[in-house]
């Protein structure tokens, strides 16, 4: 008989004593639970929530009161620096977190304290009010843009030593949006130990994130979870781990098999979007989320299995890599093969033309990656020796940097990244490493383009990565 997790819509039946108590919840029965409605509190009164075919309501925010609902969200405090070198002091003062016009607003401050600038910022989570184990979450959001700001909708285990610190216990990042390039949107899923994570991005042809109000969700099962924006779907993970340094892995699919909350930021700097600049409107540093809804299923199926990994096969000549001598034309905006990036400022385009891979750069932005040509599912077995060569040349002399990296496992550099500079000579590079991680069904080979002092056109051929003895 499987195992189901029985779910009820009712708030207070979801909210565990600790992550240890998870196991209570689920139950030999394979009858669906009945699901109530959520009940509706005062300041939601006339607020027509959609259903979901298959799922009930389980809690919601519409943030129609005239303050901030305590029974759901707890402000918090932090000072700057408590993570990732942000600036930004999380106050819980109504300058920082307040509604306005149905929607709750989180604002980014700037101030002189002893003559230099300081930040204060709102953070709020439904910790220990509204945690819950597996649902669909739906947030919907506008952005601030501005150098250095950096909202979030993400989820942490109501018992982060459950599983052990951070990132052991795991990590639901719904949405991520750096400021600095409003166009693109990350979901991302943390775990593991060593840290691991997937991560997926959307960016509009048309339009921003901090132009419009856009949905932001993801479906938290058992064996899988799954990302959308606008309904669209764009990252499914369904393969992950926990376990302490050295030691076996947890069961399948810890940590992702216990309560979590959801909490939502503006940070202001940090290691991923930098410190903000004179051209950042703090005047403007507002993140407005118009509603968070959670739903659930009456039922889940906790008995799942991890799948097993599945490595690429090297074509007949012992490449690894598919198209290396670019002799098919393929849409370098999809996830298969090449695929041609742009971030944080980069503009450019890519094209297939005579066996050669082109890239030319319009902008070349602010971060190494910000003009990027990659091929991921490249099969890295530990203890394996590896070759990369290709052909490369460029209009005028001018920098890149090559490397295979690890998406799935914190971005660590498996070859690790080489700076070359191109010449007006086509070239062949040649470069041997050892596979010294864990088994890696995808490596990725990356050329990164951007923020060199060049803009001068790129030319790439006969790209391969093999397994040498």
């Amino acid at each position: 008989m499987n195992k189901k997790l029985i779910c009820t819509a009712l708030a207070a039946s979801m909210l565990l004593a600790g992550c240890g108590e998870a196991e209570s919840s689920v139950s030999e029965d394979t009858t669906a639970g009945t699901t109530e409605p959520a009940t509706e509190t005062a300041t939601e009164e006339n607020v027509e929530v959609p259903e979901l075919d298959g799922y009930s309501l389980l809690w919601h925010d519409e943030f129609s009161g005239s303050a901030l609902d305590d029974s759901i969200w707890s402000m918090e405090a932090r000072q700057p620096g408590w993570t990732n070198e942000e600036l930004q002091e999380y106050t819980m003062q109504t300058d920082n977190i307040f509604t306005r016009d149905g929607k709750l607003v989180l604002k980014a401050i700037k101030t002189d304290e002893n003559g230099k600038p300081y930040y204060t910022s709102g953070k709020v989570n439904s910790h220990n009010k509204m945690d819950f184990t597996y649902g669909k979450v739906v947030a919907r959001a506008k952005v601030p843009e501005g150098q250095g700001l950096w909202p979030a909708i993400w989820m942490m285990p109501k018992d982060e030593s459950y599983y052990g610190q951070w990132p052991k216990c795991g990590e639901i990042d719904i949405m991520e949006v750096l400021g600095s390039d409003v166009k693109t949107a990350y979901g991302t899923v943390h775990y593991g130990e060593p840290h691991a994570e997937q991560q997926g991005t959307v960016v509009l042809d048309s339009g921003s994130f901090a132009s419009d109000f856009h949905d932001y969700s993801v479906e938290w099962e058992p064996g899988e979870m799954r990302w959308y924006i606008d309904d669209e779907l764009y990252l499914t993970v369904n393969d992950w781990f926990t376990a302490e340094q050295g030691q076996d892995d947890k069961p399948y699919p810890a940590p992702f098999d216990q309560p979590f909350f959801v909490q939502m930021n503006l940070a202001v700097g940090g290691t991923w979007p930098g410190d903000p600049d004179d051209s950042t409107d703090f005047d403007k540093a507002e993140f407005l989320i118009d509603y968070v809804r959670v739903y659930q299923k009456p039922e889940y199926d906790t008995n799942v299995k991890k799948p097993e990994k599945v490595f690429r096969e090297a074509t007949e000549d012992g490449n690894f890599i598919y198209n290396g001598d670019f002799s098919e034309q393929e849409d370098l905006t999809d996830d298969e093969n090449w695929k041609f990036l742009l971030f944080e400022g980069g503009e450019g385009a890519a094209e297939i033309k005579d066996n050669t891979m082109i890239i030319t750069t319009e902008k070349e932005g602010n971060v190494d990656y910000s003009v990027q040509l990659v091929q991921p599912l490249l099969p890295m077995i530990k203890g394996k020796k590896y070759r990369v060569t290709f052909d490369a040349w460029s209009d005028e002399e001018r920098d890149v940097i090559v490397c295979v990296s690890a998406p799935n496992a914190g971005w660590i550099r498996y070859f690790p990244d080489t700076l070359l500079t191109l010449s007006t000579e086509q070239t062949t590079y040649s470069y041997d490493f050892d596979m010294k991680e864990k088994d890696d069904e995808n490596g990725r080979l990356e050329f990164n383009m951007g923020n060199k002092g060049s803009t001068a056109t790129i030319y790439i051929k006969n790209v391969r990565v093999e397994e040498i003895e």
